[in-house]
């Protein structure tokens, strides 16, 4: 199973960037997605995520600013980053969380992470 972020990049500060992440294999279940990131010297923090039924959870630093969104069918995610921070500078990893076969364990499920670069 491979999970394909891209859309990262450099910006200047109150810019914009969509990131967004595919899997490569339909899931059997696929509970929830979402989007991670880390900034060096720090460790890996959960920024956004949306379960199955659409709930939502962000982390109070990007509320309001971030929006993530997911088509369970097509197996994608995005996030959309708005009033962009140089504080938000970090890789960002997608994930997955679900069996890609009936009866299995869910797991984690990572992508290869995409550079997000805040200018100021």
């Amino acid at each position: 199973v491979q999970l394909q972020a891209s859309g990262g990049g450099l910006v200047q500060a109150g810019g914009s960037l969509e990131l967004s992440c595919a899997a490569s294999v339909m899931f059997a279940s696929l509970d929830s997605m979402g989007w991670y990131r880390q900034a060096p010297g720090k460790e890996r923090e959960l920024v956004a995520s949306i379960t199955a039924g659409g709930t939502t959870s962000y982390a109070e630093s990007v509320k309001g600013r971030f929006t993530v969104s997911n088509n369970f069918v097509k197996r994608t995610t995005l996030l959309q980053m708005g009033s962009l921070r140089p504080e938000d500078t970090a890789v960002y990893y997608c994930n997955f969380y679900g069996n890609t076969w009936y009866g299995a364990t869910p797991r984690d499920y990572w992508g290869q992470g995409t550079q997000v670069t805040v200018s100021s």
